[in-house]
């Protein structure tokens, strides 16, 4: 039984890196953008939680509906503004640019938050649990966040498959040349897609923020878990994206279960085992 628990932690774990990990997934399915601020806009839109708790005293994850579309709109304007202008052929400069990105997110929060770790509290439910069997409990937080990663990657799958917008977006991703002759604008679609990048994120970076502490910094590994997730899951495919976040998570949980040093080393290790025999992820998008 203490095993189970140790795996089922891990996996409600996985939903909250399925979070990191969909929005990276959703811009390199649609433009091919590495987007390297990934991380930092994450944990930019927890500083946007936390000023929307301490201006409105709101609970943190009613700042859900406030951040993300503030987050959405942000990420319009950045794709608009600054990202369509770099992409094309060559991968290079949108990924420069991203990095420039990062660091200029980064900087900023550091000015005007300074380096102190933050926290928000969202009181009596971080700590609730629901008893599933003896010696067996489910977090209430974390499978909130497990709930959100699924009902999120379902109304993308939904959106993309069944709605004008999405088959919009597959048309432009699969050949934005012939998408642009039958109509579409491009550039307004990437924007879309940026928007509901960010707006997942903003999820992300609230669940973020009242899980665990967070300073200007941390950007980077939440990147590298995004990243590792969408390519242990497949490039592509957002149901594997949510299946990536988990092996990940069991992985770190079964690691610090053995030692608590190996938990960060134990998901990198899957990771690197993943890329090493099956670089294409476990479940790759089969096109058509």
């Amino acid at each position: 039984m203490e095993w189970a628990n140790v795996i089922l932690q891990g996996i409600l774990v996985g939903g909250l890196y399925a979070l990191f990990a969909t929005g990276l997934s959703l811009i390199f399915g649609v433009m091919r953008l590495v987007n390297i601020a990934h991380g930092d806009l994450i944990v930019l839109a927890a500083y946007v939680a936390l000023l929307c708790v301490t201006q409105t005293s709101i609970h943190p994850l009613l700042a859900i509906f406030l951040v993300a579309p503030v987050m959405a709109v942000a990420g319009y304007g950045l794709q608009r503004i600054l990202f369509n202008r770099t992409l094309g052929a060559d991968l290079l400069p949108p990924l420069l640019v991203s990095f420039g990105l990062s660091v200029i997110i980064q900087n900023v929060l550091l000015q005007i938050f300074t380096a102190d770790s933050r926290k928000l509290s969202a009181g009596a439910i971080e700590t609730a649990t629901l008893p599933i069997a003896d010696g067996l409990a489910v977090g209430v937080l974390p499978l909130l966040m497990f709930v959100a990663a699924v009902a999120i990657i379902a109304a993308l799958q939904f959106m993309f498959y069944s709605l004008p917008i999405g088959r919009a977006l597959r048309a432009t991703s699969d050949d934005p040349e012939v998408a642009r002759l039958m109509g579409y604008d491009n550039r307004h679609l990437f924007g879309v897609a940026m928007a509901l990048s960010l707006a997942v994120v903003a999820v992300a970076g609230v669940f973020l923020a009242v899980r665990a502490n967070f300073d200007p910094a941390l950007g980077p590994s939440r990147l590298i878990y995004g990243f590792e997730a969408v390519i242990i899951g497949g490039l592509g495919n957002l149901w594997g994206t949510l299946a990536g976040g988990v092996i990940l998570g069991v992985a770190q949980a079964i690691g610090a279960k053995i030692d608590p040093g190996w938990q960060l080393l134990a998901g990198h290790l899957v990771f690197l085992a993943v890329l090493a025999f099956r670089p294409e992820g476990l479940f790759p998008k089969v096109d058509g």
